[in-house]
């Protein structure tokens, strides 16, 4: 029996979220996507584990102990006293959200290889890592293929969030490198709002082919936002609708979706039901601000759920 549920790797940032739109007031809180979905499967009871690089400094302590507060293991995490820790602000306008980063030389960009001798991944039954985390330094990068190598060698299943963010690469090199990845995992949960830099449309069945034509092995999950999902695990493909809820952030709630699905199938959920149960809590963490304290519990989910 694995030690974790799911172990995450990837880049942990402070956040600085608007709390009214136009205004200068900021509410400091955590991100980070991988950070935030591992976050997100321990409030669901999974057994889980983060694998980072923090800054020797204020920032980095306060993620150090919010995580121990979140029950996620941090023997996995490093201080790296030559950086600093990444830090975002999220504004809010007609739009939708705006971010503006400040991760340049991040002691999260520093990652290497040689971090993963703790041996974390290979006790887990997932890993689960973001198309961030391989575009923020080619290090960070070597780091993401070194712990799916792990992963594959000791049996563990290897999850993939495309998350794409075009600032940090160009759309040629990140499709590159994503189909490389996407071959190699047992989970991937694209956007559709990725998908459409990568193809060139926004039809899901379309998009689905693409990603099997990619080398996807596993399951697919394709997330639509507040128009749910499309559950393709290989044989059969299945849209499952979205919840309506009074949103007010949309911060997080794919890394929400994430964590909570890996938890549900740790738990033992169909796979149907765990994509539901997702859905759930990605639309519930939308009603508040910031990305980690709206994470919701089991009983907010379940009584979701059970309304609709």
């Amino acid at each position: 029996m694995a030690d974790f549920d799911i172990v995450a790797l990837g880049e942990p940032l402070l956040e600085f979220n608007q709390t009214r739109p136009g205004q200068p007031e900021f509410l400091q809180g955590f991100g980070g996507d991988t950070s935030n979905a591992v976050i997100a499967a321990a409030r669901q009871g999974a057994r889980c584990a983060y694998l980072t690089r923090v800054g020797a400094d204020v920032f980095g302590e306060q993620l150090l102990a919010l995580w121990r507060a979140e029950q996620v293991d941090t023997s996995g995490v490093l201080v790296d006293a030559q950086a600093h820790t990444g830090l975002y602000f999220v504004q809010h306008g007609p739009q939708g959200h705006v971010f503006s980063y400040m991760r340049r030389d991040s002691a999260a960009s520093r990652m290497q290889p040689e971090d993963l001798a703790h041996g974390l991944v290979q006790r887990a039954r997932f890993l689960h890592v973001s198309g961030i985390s391989l575009a923020i330094s080619a290090s960070a990068c070597d780091t993401v293929f070194a712990a799916i190598v792990q992963a594959r060698a000791a049996g563990t299943q290897v999850c993939l969030d495309s998350n794409l963010r075009l600032r940090l690469w160009p759309v040629d090199r990140a499709r590159a490198i994503l189909r490389e990845a996407i071959g190699l995992t047992d989970v991937f949960l694209p956007s559709m709002d990725d998908m459409k830099h990568l193809t060139g449309h926004e039809d899901p069945t379309r998009t689905l082919d693409w990603i099997r034509a990619a080398g996807a092995r596993g399951v697919v999950v394709l997330k639509l936002g507040k128009s749910g999902a499309v559950l393709d695990d290989g044989e059969h493909r299945r849209a499952i609708v979205g919840l309506r809820v009074a949103s007010v952030d949309a911060t997080g709630a794919g890394d929400c979706f994430a964590g909570c699905l890996l938890a549900r199938r740790a738990q033992g959920d169909a796979w149907a039901d765990a994509v539901r149960y997702a859905n759930a809590a990605a639309a519930l963490s939308t009603q508040g601000y910031g990305a980690v304290q709206p994470l919701p519990r089991p009983d907010a989910v379940r009584a979701l759920l059970a309304g609709a």
